[in-house]
């Protein structure tokens, strides 16, 4: 595929000036039935190179135990791309930042109380050298660029001045990579200031600059910080990420190809971020980003726009041979069948008891929720009752109380006053169903760990907790009754989608639903949210479906007030 090095005015391919236009798309956050599809639609573009990050934290769930198949086999995703020509910008982190749950960093290192992430830690780096051994066996120094594949550049860690300046570890990095074999061109990328730049970089190895806007001064900005060296933005922002509660972010296709134009001109490599965002996990389930292929692979004016620039620039494009997927509404879906959480919660999970509430990560939980359940005896507080309160709540809770939904809370945004009594003589069953909504993925604040603790009533704590750990992967267990219309407390909800033919893609829309999860066939589409908004559908790829029979099942958290669902064509993300 040819060797990528650089002179201090430019990029060179096996030693003649080479321009990289690549575009961010990620194996892991797309099906891998349309990788093929997606990298045609890239090179069909005019793109040279795709860039991808890996995932730690999928590839590692459980510490020790690695997983390297289906839509985790990064080196068939690398593969697919040298079959059509692409050259790739590898980038493996360790922390990978990317709207990702803790930044794409494994959850169990929270259970290391004293491990530092990040830094020159010796049981850290113990941790990421185990998995880069791993991920690079796994791909193999023939996929290198230097060995004749087509990884032809891998990151320095990612961002690091916006987190830290500790360069023994970025170092460390670099050491790392070479006992796997890596020794390709190594680069650093980071905002494009002082304070960022100084604190990500190592002088021996390119850095690159990350920027949405004003290319002419962040370029500035970079070569004045290194002088000597090619001008490469690492990630063009060409759209962005959404939060709930927030109004979903757009961005024209004249002023995304105009700066794209700029670019060019200024003579500079790129990387768009993102090409294509695909889907897959607070923020919002979708990762569209506005990108120049949406959230369900379709060309989008954007796309268009920018494969005319690079037409002009380069010459040829090559001609468009793929097509956007059909979609498919399917129409409406009832669910026949319920389970109430607190009915099937033993069917599901196994308890962990306790004194004291405990943090998820510390009872071997990555994701999903936890239920702390236990016994009060009075007498205590008959009139009025005391507060219940807590230490942390991480992120979001349902109490119960003798089964009965009491209120919610949740984190830096709501918290119900629930007031606990209970008479003398008498006892009552305290629940509380927490989520983990996604654990913080950028700034100081990583450490963030999941579940409820320091449970107490008034300022009297309480002890003697079971915790279920539900992650949620296998719900084969949960005990259905007959369903006849919504539901008012935390629930499963089960239907059938049946399909005549090949599926389509399509898109599940849940109105009167308020707060929950969309299994398909097992496979977890993602959150909804409909209260905070703007996310209104969920994406389901076809690959999710099959002909015949479709199991469809729907957690809501809070409440409903109807037990149909609706399978339509179009999106709808704000």
């Amino acid at each position: 595929m040819g060797i990528i090095t650089y002179n201090d005015k430019s990029f060179l391919l096996d030693g003649k000036e080479y321009t990289i236009v690549s575009g961010a798309m990620h194996y892991f956050r797309i099906p891998r039935e349309y990788w093929n599809d997606r990298l045609t639609k890239l090179k069909e573009c005019g793109f040279n190179t795709v860039e991808t990050y890996t995932c730690w934290n999928l590839h590692e769930q459980k510490e020790g135990q690695f997983d390297f198949t289906g839509m985790l086999d990064l080196a068939a995703y690398v593969d697919e791309a040298a079959k059509l020509g692409l050259n790739v910008i590898l980038r493996p982190g360790p922390y990978i930042c990317s709207e990702w749950e803790f930044g794409g960093l494994p959850a169990w290192l929270l259970s290391y109380e004293n491990i530092a992430i990040r830094c020159n830690d010796e049981r850290y780096l113990e941790k990421v050298r185990r998995y880069y051994h791993a991920l690079f066996e796994h791909l193999g120094t023939g996929r290198l660029a230097t060995h004749g594949g087509n990884i032809v550049m891998v990151q320095i860690e990612n961002e690091y001045g916006s987190f830290g300046d500790d360069k023994e570890y970025l170092n460390a990095v670099v050491d790392i990579y070479r006992e796997c074999g890596v020794d390709c061109t190594l680069f650093t990328s980071d905002g494009a200031c002082d304070w960022m730049l100084s604190g990500g970089t190592l002088p021996e190895y390119l850095c690159v600059a990350n920027f949405g806007s004003h290319p002419k001064e962040n370029f500035a900005e970079l070569s004045k910080f290194r002088p000597n060296q090619p001008s490469m933005c690492g990630e063009y922002w060409c759209g962005w990420f959404d939060h709930w509660y927030e109004n979903h972010h757009v961005r024209e296709a004249e002023e995304l190809a105009g700066l794209f134009r700029d670019m060019l001109e200024a003579g500079a490599s790129l990387n768009f971020y993102m090409f294509h965002g695909g889907k897959y996990e607070p923020t919002i389930t979708s990762y569209d980003y506005n990108a120049l292929l949406s959230e369900a692979g379709d060309m989008t004016p954007a796309y268009y726009a920018v494969r005319k620039i690079n037409e002009e620039f380069f010459g040829s494009v090559p001609e468009i041979t793929t097509k956007n997927s059909e979609k498919k509404a399917y129409g409406k879906v009832t669910l026949t069948e319920k389970s109430f959480i607190l009915d099937t919660v033993d069917s599901i999970s196994t308890p962990v008891h306790s004194a004291a509430p405990k943090y998820m990560e510390e009872i071997g939980q990555n994701y999903g929720f936890t239920l702390y359940s236990t016994t009060v005896k009075g007498p205590m507080a008959e009139e009025g009752g005391l507060s219940l309160r807590y230490d942390c709540v991480h992120d979001r809770a349902i109490v119960f109380v003798n089964g009965e939904k009491q209120g919610w809370i949740e984190r830096s945004r709501h918290a119900d006053d629930i007031r606990i009594s209970v008479k003398k003589g008498e006892e009552i069953k305290l629940d509380i169903l927490v989520e983990n909504m996604g654990r913080v993925n950028y700034g100081p604040e990583m450490r963030d760990k999941k579940g409820m603790t320091g449970i107490r009533f008034g300022q009297r704590n309480h002890y003697g907790w079971d915790m279920f750990p539900m992650e949620m992967k296998d719900l084969s267990g949960v005990k259905y009754e007959a369903c006849d219309g919504g539901v008012d407390v935390s629930s499963f909800m089960r239907g059938t989608l049946t399909i005549e033919g090949d599926p389509c893609d399509t898109f599940i829309k849940l109105d009167g639903f308020h707060h929950g999860f969309v299994t398909v066939n097992g496979f977890n589409l993602g959150r909804y949210y409909n209260d905070a908004g703007p996310q209104k559908t969920l994406y389901c790829p076809a690959p999710m479906l099959k002909s015949g029979e479709n199991e469809i099942v729907v957690f809501e958290m809070d409440s409903s007030d109807r037990n149909v669902i609706e399978f339509v064509d179009v999106p709808e993300l704000g």
